[in-house]
């Protein structure tokens, strides 16, 4: 049977006057972490952010708490090198993972990226869901796949957040989403709704604060 992911709607006004004050409390980067010994303690349910190298994912965090310099974006493929936990004031932790897929750096590099990343998704109990971001001009490649299979191997709900929408027309972004409907069949774990968010135009953000609020 096939599964529907249609589109988030708009919050109700209370829901959405709920996360807009939570996301303008305090926001504090806690620590980046290189193996799963740094973690920090799993005291508060965790949302983490996953994508391709370059989708947008600190780009999409900045623009979710109001912090242009919270996260570090940059335009080079790969600069996160590590696992980073933002507490959104004492109730949960963002997490920005390591971008999969391309990245400038040494193949023993990546791979111990790539081996993190594996670790904290299929070990951490807290892990309320994972945001895997897709950029809306390409949809779902080969490598998404890849980390979707693992979250569904470890039991983790995800859910698909477009990113840079602003950058296609109204219509262009239909055959996109279409392409990531069908592809996400393939996955169990996959939450059927889909996000569209432009982190420079503010679409969707307030959107995803309501869903990230209702998740502790």
């Amino acid at each position: 049977m096939k599964v529907a992911f249609p589109l988030a709607g708009e919050p109700e006004p209370q829901a959405a006057e709920a996360a807009r004050l939570l996301f303008a409390g305090p926001v504090d980067f806690i620590k980046g972490v290189v193996a799963m010994d740094g973690l920090p303690p799993a005291d508060r349910p965790e949302i983490c952010f996953a994508g391709r190298s370059n989708v947008g994912k600190s780009s999409l965090i900045n623009a979710l708490t109001g912090r242009k310099g919270l996260a570090r974006a940059s335009n080079t493929p790969g600069r996160t090198q590590e696992i980073n936990y933002f507490g959104l004031g004492e109730r949960a932790y963002l997490v920005d993972l390591p971008g999969y897929g391309f990245a400038k750096a040494p193949l023993p590099v990546v791979k111990r990226w790539q081996e993190l990343l594996k670790a904290y998704l299929a070990g951490r109990p807290t892990l309320r869901r994972a945001f895997c971001l897709i950029d809306s001009r390409h949809g779902i490649k080969p490598v998404d796949h890849e980390i979707m299979t693992l979250l569904d191997r470890s039991a983790v709900p995800f859910q698909v957040v477009m990113t840079k929408a602003d950058k296609l027309g109204p219509n262009a972004i239909r055959p996109v989403l279409d392409q990531v409907e069908e592809e996400l069949q393939k996955h169990p774990a996959a939450y059927p709704e889909l996000v569209v968010t432009s982190s420079d135009k503010g679409q969707g953000i307030a959107t995803l604060r309501a869903i990230i609020a209702g998740l502790d």
